[in-house]
């Protein structure tokens, strides 16, 4: 949803720091990263989306590892904080699982967002994978934003985004993941 991720730019106004945050768009295949400046972020969501036109399945892990390989090739050593919104399950489980698991040794917070109708079990499921049999630290976190929402205020949605971002910090502080 357009106004989730707009919304959600406000954040990254304070994270980012040169004010353009790349998005990679997905459903049957992950789509190359579009940088979307926080000065000209009105209705790009929706242009972008509109201009890949009619979106198939729900494939979270071809998305999550062009986010990994973006942020390799962009900014290996800088802490990454993945805004990653959905209204679906994924097509594969296991391989999102395995994304998720490989990438919890990178410098990436992976904080999924669910909006719709589905009860998102399997994003639950990520959120609380055991540490360390499953990933070195907890490099996930969720919540759902129900089927409207634009109902929640920027303050609910950025206390529900921070939720478990600092604790990632300390921890991937402590693991030598992030200095």
């Amino acid at each position: 949803m357009s106004s989730l991720a707009e919304q959600a730019l406000g954040l990254s106004a304070n994270l980012d720091d040169d004010g353009t945050v790349p998005v990679v768009f997905f459903d049957t295949d992950a789509h190359d990263p579009v940088d979307v400046s926080v000065d000209d972020y009105e209705g790009a969501i929706q242009r972008h989306h509109d201009r890949l036109g009619h979106m198939g399945t729900t494939n979270y892990a071809d998305a999550m590892q062009a986010v990994v390989d973006h942020h390799r090739k962009a900014r290996p050593d800088s802490p990454a904080f993945v805004l990653f919104q959905t209204d679906g399950s994924p097509d594969s489980r296991r391989k999102a699982e395995r994304v998720l698991c490989d990438a919890s040794t990178l410098p990436i917070f992976w904080q999924f967002i669910g909006f719709g109708d589905d009860r998102f079990a399997f994003l639950r499921k990520l959120d609380d994978l055991a540490v360390p049999k499953k990933r070195a630290v907890d490099n996930a976190g969720f919540f759902p934003a129900g089927r409207d929402p634009r109902a929640l205020s920027d303050g609910q949605l950025y206390d529900r985004l921070m939720a478990e971002y600092p604790q990632w910090v300390v921890a991937a502080r402590a693991a030598g993941i992030i200095r």
